[in-house]
């Protein structure tokens, strides 16, 4: 393992943490995933929906097609209304919650290029009424919603306007807050960063690609390494993808949550989802994966969730792939600053390689 500020992964994911990229507002990270591809020799697609895909031709085409697919999009919050002084009201796109983010710097994405800094704030503390919103969080008769949240940027509504900030417009927190952090052991450090899902998924998927052009490989079946729009607004850009583009194999490469009663653990392997909240996935093919890790000298490690949905469920209930699954990194906490083990990225790397070799 290379010494961790030069591991590829820690390098690109740190580029990726930069790019904000709420759900419905992917293009730019799209637009550096095309150039990513690109540099590895690849030639990447961009259909009409944004999701970005290439494609590797196989040493057996007759045997059908593979994707991998990781997600473009990040959870943010949404304007939903601009106050007369210039304060923005915000609701959640995805699954964010204020108490996840605590008072802060946060960044809007408006109109074409523009992006807007602001700063997401609750209120004052300095009060005794106990009407007002923050004593009552204070004395924990309230939690915390999207409607005690406002997003201040310092500008009139008419200034707004003019900087392409509108009801609809989505924030992302500041780009100087979002990590990656390294700690730990110094031999294997855990990193953590906000919003690892699906920087995560998407690190992978490009390391599989850089490994593959190195090595000269052809992946058994035509492979597809797939970066999908609005997963978390409702998988809609895997299930467009998949409805335009048959597979008989789907596998979303994203993050594996670790809520309370998992048995996860940050210790560098990989995990797959037997089943989520939507589907249970294809055994067998959890089998192949499983066999793919011991060959690159890792093991799977596996999960059942009855609160996750991700764009392998997605293609799946909608009947767009006869066979599916999910695999990827374990990440403690979730929709918030999150954490994984450096290493799991390689391992899942290698894991992937070796599935798409025998597949």
């Amino acid at each position: 393992m290379p010494a961790p500020d030069r591991d590829p992964h820690l390098l690109l994911l740190s580029e990726l943490l930069q790019i904000p990229a709420p759900s419905g507002r992917e293009e730019r990270m799209a637009a550096r995933v095309m150039q990513h591809i690109e540099a590895l020799g690849g030639a990447p697609r961009l259909d009409p929906q944004g999701n970005v895909w290439v494609e590797i031709a196989g040493r057996q085409p007759e045997l059908g097609r593979v994707a991998l697919a990781s997600h473009l999009d990040e959870i943010g919050a949404v304007i939903t209304a601009i106050e007369p002084d210039g304060q923005l009201r915000v609701q959640r796109s995805g699954g964010l919650y204020p108490w996840k983010l605590g008072e802060g710097p946060m960044l809007i994405v408006g109109e074409g290029e523009s992006l807007v800094p602001a700063h997401l704030g609750f209120g004052s503390g300095h009060t005794n009424d106990p009407q007002d919103p923050i004593a009552q969080f204070i004395s924990g008769s309230k939690g915390l919603t999207w409607a005690d949240c406002r997003l201040y940027t310092g500008l009139s509504p008419a200034e707004l306007k003019q900087a392409g900030v509108r009801v609809g417009s989505c924030a992302v927190p500041g780009l100087s807050v979002r990590g990656p952090h390294l700690f730990g052991p110094a031999a294997d450090p855990l990193v953590s960063a906000w919003i690892l899902d699906n920087r995560g998924g998407t690190v992978a998927l490009l390391g599989l690609l850089r490994r593959l052009r190195e090595e000269g490989l052809k992946p058994h079946r035509t492979l597809n390494l797939c970066f999908m729009v609005q997963e978390e607004t409702g998988t809609l850009g895997a299930r467009g993808w998949a409805a335009r583009t048959p597979v008989e194999i789907f596998i979303a490469v994203d993050s594996s949550p670790m809520p309370s009663g998992s048995q996860l653990t940050l210790d560098g392997r990989p995990a797959t989802w037997s089943k989520d909240a939507g589907a249970h996935f294809d055994q067998a093919l959890i089998a192949e994966m499983g066999r793919a890790a011991g060959r690159a000298g890792t093991e799977l490690q596996y999960a059942v969730y009855g609160a996750a949905f991700s764009d392998a469920t997605g293609v799946l209930e909608t009947g767009l792939a006869p066979r599916a699954a999910t695999v990827g990194y374990p990440r403690l906490y979730s929709h918030g600053y999150e954490v994984s083990r450096l290493s799991v990225f390689e391992n899942l790397v290698g894991m992937l390689l070796e599935y798409v070799k025998e597949a």
